[in-house]
């Protein structure tokens, strides 16, 4: 296969497989051309909400997964990290392995100059989550209502040669600011890294591609692939990099 890309890690997160607004072809095509030898799946990468409110897995979803298992037969290291939509790991599978998978709710990445990386969903830091559960529910269906909007919405712009607009995505940025506002998401963890004694911190959870630098300390988010199609990866050199996959 051409063209092919090899990463010393790569991070990813909120793919959603088992809804319907998760890209897993996209998902797919980025893990066939970009390798690497450890990779860090930073939670929500299985949406068994949704799953439980109706069975979604059409077969570009088992792709996902089948190739993700092949490339741990095949000696790479899979380091799963539960996220809110796929908690229930953190009941019956923390701190397990299954083959090449680890299942973990937090861990540290050692980059190449030494610096540390705490490496956690991030959800734990979300007030919305952490202390109105049925609230961070609503926000779920209403996010997936407003991706079928999207469609809609497109048509008409489409009519008047408008480019594509992502409603879903405006949508939930104006939430998850507002939601970081209040909770100080993003200080929060930060924090809490600190005071582990990392250099910086590699999340998902807002669904927003981030590489801040904040002194000496550096915030990475890996975005999703619902919307944005975005992942982090770490070169060889130690560099980190936001990859949007179109």
């Amino acid at each position: 296969m051409p063209n092919i890309q090899t990463y010393r890690s790569i991070f990813i997160s909120d793919v959603h497989l088992g809804s319907k607004g998760a890209q897993a072809e996209a998902v797919l095509a980025f893990l066939q051309k970009n390798l690497s030898q450890t990779y860090y799946l930073v939670g929500d990468i299985v949406d068994f909400w949704q799953l439980a409110n109706q069975w979604y897995w059409p077969q570009s979803h088992s792709d996902v997964v089948q190739f993700l298992l092949e490339r741990g037969r095949n000696g790479a290291r899979l380091i799963y990290l539960p996220g809110n939509h796929d908690d229930a790991l953190r009941i019956t599978s923390l701190n397990q392995t299954y083959g090449a998978v680890e299942v973990v709710d937090q861990i540290v990445h050692v980059g190449v100059d030494g610096a540390r990386y705490l490496v956690i969903h991030g959800d734990q830091f979300d007030v919305v989550v952490k202390k109105a559960r049925w609230l961070a529910f609503v926000g779920d269906w209403l996010y997936n209502f407003a991706l079928f909007l999207n469609f809609h919405i497109n048509i008409v712009r489409k009519i008047f040669g408008k480019p594509y607009w992502s409603f879903s995505a405006w949508a939930k940025r104006q939430v998850k600011l507002a939601v970081n506002k209040m909770g100080s998401f993003e200080e929060k963890l930060s924090e809490a890294a600190k005071k582990e004694g990392s250099q910086g911190v590699i999340c998902g959870h807002i669904h927003f591609a981030a590489i801040t630098q904040h002194g000496d300390f550096c915030y990475m988010n890996c975005g999703d692939w619902v919307e944005s199609c975005t992942a982090i990866v770490e070169h060889e050199d130690g560099r980190f990099e936001i990859l949007k996959w179109k």
